[in-house]
This record gives structure tokens, sequence and C-alpha cells, in this order.
């Protein structure tokens, strides 16, 4: 069974997802990630973690982003931020990645069990189903603000295994993620490090040895 992450492997690159938001409201990647971390800081948590674990909702971390953006740039245009209702404008105009897209629905039509194994946020539900609506139906969803555990949480890789059924080593994570490669891979998951689709397909062909993967990968020009 293939797990595929949301955030940076069926969604675009994180990067590009962070110089949208940029566009979208002023706020610089270096502002945000600086107040997410102070905002979980706050709470002894890992930088996303209060939102992605359900420890508070959307509107009341967005109000903590909005202080934590004050404190540390003095006169900081938020008047395009709506960090209240986050999510609705990070997803907003975001599409799914279509190579990840299409090899999760080769992994189904080649008979192998596909699945989301994502942290993420209770209140972001609905908009990064509809970015992966493409995709199809999976056969299980794990999600790090229903279950309570997040990558990379060994937790999170045994609670996935058990759902499925499976034995860990027939599982496979696709994260873009290193530490969360590593945190399954010392649960006896075989894992693909994400860095770009090429990549990607390749490694899940080897994984799998299902050659359709590869078949999907974009040509390089002559």
């Amino acid at each position: 069974m293939i797990w595929f992450d949301f955030g940076g492997v069926l969604s675009p690159p994180l990067a590009e997802l962070y110089a949208s938001y940029e566009r979208k409201t002023g706020i610089t990647p270096e502002q945000l990630v600086g107040a997410m971390r102070t905002v979980a800081e706050g709470m002894g948590l890992p930088t996303l973690a209060p939102v992605e674990l359900g420890v508070v909702s959307e509107a009341e971390w967005g109000r903590g982003l909005a202080r934590a953006l004050g404190a540390a740039h003095p006169g900081i245009d938020l008047s395009r931020a709506r960090l209240e209702t986050f999510g609705e404008q990070w997803f907003a105009g975001v599409t799914a990645n279509p190579l990840m897209v299409a090899a999760l629905r080769c992994a189904r039509e080649h008979g192998l069990g596909v699945g989301i194994l994502s942290n993420n946020v209770v209140e972001w539900e609905p908009y990064w189903r509809s970015i992966v609506e493409p995709a199809g139906e999976v056969d299980f969803l794990v999600d790090s603000c229903k279950v309570g555990v997040r990558k990379p949480d060994p937790e999170i890789f045994r609670l996935a295994a058990r759902a499925a059924g499976l034995a860990p080593e027939q599982c496979v994570l696709v994260d873009d993620l290193a530490g969360n490669c590593a945190a399954a891979a010392a649960e006896g998951w075989r894992t693909v490090h994400f860095r770009d689709d090429r990549q990607a397909l390749r490694d899940l062909g080897r994984c799998t040895g299902l050659a359709a993967f590869e078949r999907l990968a974009p040509r390089t020009a002559a």
C-alpha cells in the first residue's frame, strides 16, 4: 500500500505555497514561519503542531499569528491577510500536483492500496480535499488532527499500518520531508523521499516493482 503525503507531494511544493501566500498577503515566508514558531514555542510544541494536533482552533491560531507578526515586525501591514481563516486563503487558487495525482491513480489501477497520511488541520479539510479530488477515492485517510498524533511521531505509522491491516514492510510512504521518511523507515516501512516528480516516480517504480510509475515521468529534452 502506498501512503501519499498531501502538503508538498499531492499539493505543489511548500516553497511554491509560501510564495503564493506572500503574493496574496505581502507576508514573506520568513515572517510567516517565524510567527508560526513563536506561537508553537509558547505551547512547547513544534512549528505547526498546535493546529495539526487540534490543540487550538484555526481562529485562535490565526490570532496568535497576528500578535506574533505584530510583535516581531512593528508596523507590518496585515490588511490583506485573513489569518483567522488561514486555510481558505492559503489554499485559494492551489491545484494538485498532476503527476503525483497520476501516480496515485496508477497505483490504484494496478491493484495497490492507496492512502493519504498527512499532518493537517481540521478546518482546512474542505480546501485540501477539493484540491486532491482529481485523484479519486483513497482506501484510507490518516489525518494528524483527527488521530491526535503527527509525523514524524512513530505512533502515526503504527496506527496507519494497523488501520490498513498491513505489516510495516507492506507500507510505502511518499513524503517530501526527510525526517518523516526516516521515522517511517525506522518502523519498517519502505519510503520514497519526494524531491521532484521524476525522481519520486523512478523511486516508486523501484520500490514497488511497478514500471508503470516510471512511464509517467516527464521526458528530458534531447
